[in-house]
C-alpha cells in the first residue's frame, strides 16, 4: 500500500452553500467531527479543533475557501504548532452539484511528505483512514438532519 492519500466521498440531499458552511464553520463541524472549533473560512486563518476537554488540541491553517465549490486546511503539524515551514497533512472538502444534492469529495495528502518512519507512516494513515470511516458518514447524516429540520 502506498499511503499517499486517503479519498472518501458521499452524496448529500443539500445544496453545495449549506455542504460548505458545515465543512467550514466552527458551530457545524462540531456536530459531526470534533468537540470544539474555532476557525473562519479565510485562506490563512489559523485555528484549532478541539477533542475532549481539551484534552487534545489541533492547529489547522485554512489553504483554500472558495465557497461554495472547496475548503481545505492542513493540520497534523509536527510539535503541535501551526508552522508553514514544516510538513502537515492537507484535508480538502471538493463540493460538486449532484443532480438536487451535492457530491463531497474529502481527500487527505501528506503522509509520506511527513517523514514518518514505515510503521509510523502506516498507523497514522489507517488511524487516520479510520477516523474518516467514522466522521465522514457523520457528516451526511449531520447533513441529512439539517435539511430536513424546518
Amino acid at each position: 500500500m502506498e499511503y499517499g492519500r486517503i479519498e472518501r466521498e458521499i452524496h448529500v440531499d443539500a445544496s453545495p452553500e449549506v455542504a460548505f458552511e458545515v465543512v467550514s464553520r466552527p458551530e457545524h463541524i462540531t456536530e459531526w467531527w470534533s468537540d470544539a472549533a474555532d476557525i473562519e473560512a479565510v485562506p490563512g486563518a489559523v485555528g484549532e479543533l478541539v477533542w475532549g476537554d481539551r484534552a487534545e488540541v489541533v492547529p489547522i491553517t485554512v489553504v483554500k475557501a472558495d465557497p461554495p465549490r472547496l475548503f481545505s486546511f492542513r493540520w497534523c503539524y509536527p510539535g503541535g504548532k501551526a508552522d508553514d515551514d514544516t510538513a502537515s497533512l492537507l484535508v480538502t472538502f471538493e463540493l460538486t452539484p449532484s443532480g438536487t444534492g451535492t457530491r463531497i469529495r474529502l481527500t487527505e495528502s501528506g503522509f509520506r511528505e511527513m517523514g514518518w518512519e514505515a510503521a509510523k507512516l502506516e498507523e497514522q494513515y489507517r488511524e487516520h483512514s479510520a477516523g474518516w470511516d467514522t466522521f465522514v458518514p457523520r457528516l451526511g447524516a449531520y447533513l441529512a438532519r439539517l435539511v430536513s429540520t424546518p
